[in-house]
């Protein structure tokens, strides 16, 4: 009996040991406190900026991630609009609701003084409000039948995450909205976290601030900064290649340096987003290893230091943290819009922007008007030229040629991401982790939005999608 005993304690403690042994090893790659981030992150948004009901936002936005994500436990306060993750009961993050920044980790916690988003539709048509045309007015021009059938094939596996879950769509032709739906439990005020479409709406900011702080894109990059301004990462580019890195290479993601897309829970995107307090500076980290302008390579760190450019125009950081509101989408009527920041103060302008359906499909109407909006067009919004720069291939060869500024060049009949799978040649998106796509075919005046959380990419295609859309429209 005592061997039993001692047997028993002595595989115990074995197991013990092997289980701090195995914590130990994932800390130095930094996956609990990475984990731990996104699951604080990622529900603060979801309660907090979407105003989603919470009992179910672990199981739904976290857990299907990623099997290690089990060892999480959640604490949410109301209150003062804060989200705790403690990954294996050790490592702990806290996410907290800020005024212009949407849910920031690893930050003071003060009274939160945002609102969480309203969950009622206006009742108004889109883009005054987000009631679409009555099917009865989509006129000749429309299959209706068949466009209705695209419509309800988008919605086969809403709210199961080993399927498609798609969570929204809408539909714009020729100005009016078709179709707006969203899935159950998401209202049409919902807003969405479009991930990697936050980039392109990056790149409308940095257009139009290129223009109302007089900095051409072809500035070098270290000198983009009020003195006072400036991070300490731009001193060390100073001294090396990296001087001479243009803000366009950064637009345009031909930058050169090192850095890497990589989504393994130990890679580069989840540390950056999840591990490390300044998006820019990390990724300005990177040493060199292309002449600037020369390659192209898909970096969320080039979207974030575009970031870091842009706070360097502003005097203050408030003024930094209200200008998307302020010069981007409160002029559309994008009222559910909200660009999040890093702990440091950096847009995150790689991934995070959280809008509504109905928002999102605003923002690529802008895009397809270059940049003016109102029933004629009247308003400026942008300053003219952003449809060309955004259309203008980052490099003459090779990948960079299916890639704008900031945005996919999903037709282009060299390297787009939907060659030769029936969409028209002219045909842009920004695209999203997990299936979020916003298209815009300038030549069949449409836009198309799709978001959703698809975890298995075979479930979802987004080319298949717009094909299927553009079938339905006559010219």
């Amino acid at each position: 009996m005592r061997k039993t005993v001692g047997w028993i304690k002595g595989t115990v403690l074995a197991l013990l040991g092997l289980f701090a042994v195995v914590i130990a090893a994932l800390q130095i790659i930094g996956i609990p406190q990475n984990a731990a981030g996104m699951a604080a992150k990622g529900i603060c948004s979801a309660a907090f900026v979407a105003g989603r009901p919470t009992a179910n936002l672990l199981a739904e936005d976290v857990l299907p991630a990623s099997p290690v994500l089990g060892l999480i436990n959640v604490e949410l306060d109301e209150s003062r609009r804060t989200v705790s993750a403690t990954f294996a009961g050790l490592f702990k993050r806290t996410a907290v609701l800020l005024p212009n920044r949407g849910c920031v980790l690893d930050v003071a916690v003060g009274g939160a003084v945002r609102s969480p988003a309203s969950n009622t539709t206006t009742d108004a048509i889109w883009p005054k409000g987000d009631l679409p045309v009555a099917t009865s007015d989509w006129g000749a021009g429309v299959d209706a039948a068949a466009l209705q059938q695209v419509i309800d094939g988008v919605f086969v596996g809403a709210g199961n995450p080993l399927a498609a879950n798609a969570r929204g769509l809408a539909i714009v032709h020729k100005g009016r909205l078709l179709a707006l739906k969203t899935a159950p439990g998401f209202a049409a005020q919902t807003p969405l976290h479009g991930w990697s479409m936050t980039k392109t709406v990056t790149g409308m900011l940095m257009h139009k601030l290129s223009s109302e702080t007089k900095l051409p894109m072809n500035s070098l990059v270290v000198n983009a900064f009020a003195a006072d301004r400036e991070p300490a990462w731009v001193a060390q580019w100073r001294t090396d290649g990296r001087k001479a890195i243009k803000v366009s290479d950064l637009l345009y993601m031909r930058d050169g340096l090192a850095n890497t897309e990589d989504y393994q829970p130990w890679g580069s995107v989840p540390k950056m987003l999840w591990g490390k307090p300044d998006t820019a500076a990390f990724s300005a980290d990177a040493r060199l290893e292309a002449a600037p302008g020369t390659r192209w390579r898909y970096l969320s760190q080039s979207a974030n230091l575009l970031s870091a450019v842009a706070r360097g125009r502003f005097d203050s950081n408030v003024d930094y943290w209200a200008y998307p509101s302020k010069a981007l989408f409160n002029p559309i009527g994008a009222t559910t819009a909200v660009l999040e920041t890093d702990t440091s103060g950096n847009w995150v302008g790689s991934s995070y922007l959280w809008a509504s359906v109905g928002d999102w499909a605003r923002l690529g109407q802008l895009m397809l008007n270059d940049g003016r909006w109102g029933s004629a067009k009247e308003i400026e919004v942008l300053p003219p030229g952003w449809l060309q720069r955004a259309t203008t291939q980052s490099t003459a060869n090779g990948d960079g040629q299916g890639y704008g500024a900031q945005t996919w060049l999903y037709g282009n009949p060299q390297a787009g991401t939907c060659k030769g799978r029936g969409i028209p040649e002219d045909t842009l998106a920004m695209g999203g982790h997990w299936g979020q796509v916003v298209a815009m075919i300038p030549s069949r005046e449409l836009v198309i939005v799709r978001l959703g959380w698809t975890f298995d990419k075979k479930q979802f295609d987004n080319c298949t999608l717009i094909a299927d859309v553009v079938k339905t429209l006559r010219k």
